[in-house]
């Protein structure tokens, strides 16, 4: 009896580090939680504190935070740094908060979209899916091999490096590059 005792609580424990071990994944060197919002994660990432700054300088920490739901593409630090240079710096201002908003915002789409709903979504538009941003702009997304790609409205594309980072109001998806709108 107490064998099988030791070997119930053992799958037990096994099953729940399964579990947990599934349904998270480690970006910039931190565990994204699903059980946390948007932004209580991606503040943990080491690979987007330009993200975060600028989120908190166009004044969307509480939306980020809110309900949602929300797909958000995340260009990492070096995405950023693939901007020209001076860029970040200009746009934190608070003079240029309003293009800083619609370059955020024109990451996010509206509803959770995985990496399955918008491989359905690249399927059904026969290669090619697109999708409306939260700052009205649009976005295209397509396959290069195995790799998901989206394409902003100036034509530069940017990778998808980590899909399906699953959030309590939503999800992310980190992207090599920043997508600018028109």
């Amino acid at each position: 009896m107490k064998k099988i005792f030791i070997l119930t609580i053992a799958l037990a424990a096994s099953a729940i580090t399964s579990t947990f071990a599934q349904s998270t994944k480690i970006v910039g060197g931190a565990e994204m939680y699903p059980t946390k919002d948007i932004v209580d994660n991606a503040v943990n990432s080491k690979d987007h504190t330009t993200l975060v700054a600028a989120v908190k300088a166009a004044g969307l920490v509480e939306t980020l935070k809110g309900d949602g739901p929300f797909t958000v593409f995340a260009p990492t630090n070096a995405a950023f740094d693939k901007l020209p240079a001076g860029t970040v710096g200009t746009l934190v201002k608070p003079e240029n908060k309003a293009m800083l908003t619609k370059i955020l915002t024109y990451h996010v789409v509206a509803g959770k979209l995985g990496s399955k709903e918008i491989a359905k979504a690249i399927k059904d538009g026969k290669g090619t899916a697109e999708f409306s941003t939260v700052s009205g702009g649009k976005i295209w997304a397509m396959m290069n091999g195995k790799s998901l790609v989206l394409k902003d409205e100036t034509g530069a594309t940017s990778i998808v490096t980590i899909a399906d980072v699953f959030q309590k109001n939503g999800v992310i998806h980190v992207i090599d590059s920043v997508i600018m709108p028109k």
